[in-house]
């Protein structure tokens, strides 16, 4: 089923998704949004892993453990990155990017 399917719409697929969190990550000023642009760039790395494991060493699973590593470390970065993002509302009724020269204990 997957192997009908060219590597290069794959690869095309995994690049947009890449560039479009590189562009969310350089223009939003929302911390939320940054940290959702990171998520989408790591998951376009997942796609290429995933992919270039299946098509170039179909019978190993190496491709597989680095999607879970980048998995994990993903979730441990989102939810500490939520957890600071909480706290910095609390404290500065505000998350954006802009304003982090003025938030000052």
């Amino acid at each position: 089923m997957i192997q009908d399917i060219p590597i290069q719409y794959f690869l095309i697929v995994s690049t947009i998704m890449f560039f479009v969190g590189i562009c969310g990550f350089l223009i939003r000023h929302n911390l939320i949004t940054i940290l959702m642009s990171i998520e989408l760039i790591l998951n376009s790395v997942n796609i290429n892993f995933l992919v270039f494991n299946k098509y170039l060493f179909p019978n190993q699973l190496q491709g597989n453990f680095f999607v879970l590593i980048v998995v994990a470390i993903a979730a441990a970065e989102a939810s500490i990155a939520i957890a600071l993002f909480i706290n910095m509302y609390r404290m500065y009724n505000n998350i954006d990017v802009e304003n982090i020269s003025e938030m000052k204990y």
